[in-house]
């Protein structure tokens, strides 16, 4: 069952569910949108073969910073985060979709479910379209569609990115 904006605000205020920050427009009829943090990180090109069981030093295949906007250049794939901090309980899954607005700009995103029981920022990859796009920190710019699972999970999420903050690489890189 897919959550209301009545479900949500019944969650969110009786604690089950958590957002923060939680801003006016973020519920929505189905959802929640989410906004960009601050923090990306832009795949670089290069013939170095990314071996998980050797990764090396993340900056080869990385290149990360932060900042109130940058350009979401074209055919290039990009982690970027989301502003709020979301624990969701055992019984929720979510479903995460780029923002229609943005989707009619070229920008992809590849599917993302987000665990029950998951915990902390977003990070999200998105692909370039086929001309330059300007995004800025604070837009709104996920929208996640809360799913009700029919009994809560047996093991909620209690995986590497549980209570991640900011752009988290693939934890091969044991960062943050």
């Amino acid at each position: 069952m897919i959550l209301s904006d009545r479900d949500i605000k019944i969650l969110l205020k009786s604690g089950e569910l958590v957002i923060d920050p939680l801003s006016d427009d973020t519920i929505r009829e189905n959802g929640v949108d989410l906004k960009l943090g601050r923090e990306y990180c832009a795949f670089k090109k290069t013939n170095t073969i990314l071996d998980p069981n050797k990764p090396g030093n993340a900056n080869e295949f990385y290149e990360c910073d932060s900042s109130d906007s940058f350009v979401v250049e074209s055919h290039r794939h990009y982690l970027l985060h989301t502003l709020e901090y979301i624990k969701l309980p055992s019984y929720l899954a979510g479903l995460v979709n780029l923002r229609s607005t943005w989707a009619r700009t070229g920008i992809y995103i590849p599917s993302t479910v987000t665990d029950a029981g998951f915990e902390g920022q977003l990070t999200i990859e998105v692909i370039g379209s086929e001309f330059p796009v300007k995004l800025y920190a604070g837009d709104r710019f996920l929208h996640l569609i809360l799913v009700k699972m029919e009994t809560p999970s047996e093991k909620p999420y209690e995986g590497n990115y549980k209570g991640q903050t900011g752009v988290r690489l693939p934890k091969f890189f044991n960062n943050k």
